[in-house]
């Protein structure tokens, strides 16, 4: 995956969003992966409608897949790699230009929102042992990308770049945050040197964050040198409690151009982000 210099690629958006959009009930711990198991066709759809709204790649739906969530479903090794495999054929076979295979962070995988805390009381060495074997089957599955995405924290973010170096695959790091800082507290700053100077890191950025945060962290993304990639969710609030979404939407289009002044060379959407605001993201950027 090359990012052209004068060119802004468009993202896709929050295809777990837009899978519940078509009636499906995602509360489960395997989230958007279930459907691997027992509706591909459903996620299919879901990229073919990001694509024709203007997305130039497709996202699997393997951010939270794990060999440990499927085994939980009584589903053996030999299965999940095939499932793994099978979201990479259904992002492929849906067309567009590129695929980026998810690899979502512990966190997802425990499926209790620690993805937005990190600080799982693992070592650097235990995560990469954990994320290995995902990121083994995913690399080989023919992806163009790995998108390494909604990280937590700095611990992690070392865990994946080492896979990454060891494997030699092209790969974005994109972090989750709360202001300048990661999610576990880490100035983005110092997040983001973790990238700078692995050639195999083809882009660095945010996601599934407030839109009113990713300007700021463009500017001390690009200090790496490499593309920026941006994809903030709508800006509203998951209220747990009420197991519904909160407040209004502030992904605008009259972002956009800051963003792209700023130095963001892709730029997509994540939760509650749908095809007609890619629509709109496509439009505004041509």
């Amino acid at each position: 995956m090359a990012v052209p210099e004068d060119t802004v690629l468009i993202g896709d958006g929050g295809l777990a969003t837009e899978l519940e959009a078509r009636g499906n009930d995602l509360s489960d711990p395997l989230w958007s992966a279930r459907l691997l198991v027992d509706a591909p066709e459903e996620i299919a759809a879901v990229h073919r409608a990001f694509f024709a709204a203007g997305a130039m790649y497709a996202t699997t739906a393997s951010y939270q897949a794990s060999f440990e969530g499927f085994a939980a479903r009584g589903i053996d090794h030999g299965g999940t790699v095939r499932l793994l495999r099978r979201s990479v054929d259904v992002a492929r076979a849906a067309g567009g230009s590129w695929v980026a295979a998810s690899i979502g962070p512990y966190g997802a995988a425990l499926a209790d929102g620690s993805e937005y805390r990190g600080r799982y009381g693992l070592s650097v060495a235990q995560l990469e042992s954990w994320h290995r074997p995902r990121f083994e089957v995913l690399a080989e599955a023919g992806a163009d990308v790995l998108a390494l995405e909604t990280v937590p924290d700095v611990d992690e973010a070392e865990a994946l770049v080492n896979l990454v170096q060891a494997l030699g695959v092209p790969a974005w790091l994109s972090y989750t945050i709360d202001g300048v800082y990661t999610r576990a507290g880490q100035p983005l700053a110092e997040a983001f040197a973790v990238a700078a100077g692995v050639p195999e890191i083809v882009a660095v950025g945010v996601n599934c964050c407030s839109p009113d945060d990713v300007l700021p962290a463009i500017s001390l993304a690009a200090e790496t040198g490499k593309p920026v990639i941006v994809y903030p969710n709508s800006g509203e609030q998951w209220d747990s409690g009420r197991r519904a979404w909160v407040g209004p939407s502030r992904f605008s289009t009259r972002l956009v151009p800051q963003w792209v002044s700023a130095g963001a060379r892709i730029i997509g959407g994540c939760c509650r982000v749908r095809p007609a605001d890619i629509a709109e993201l496509a439009a505004a950027l041509r």
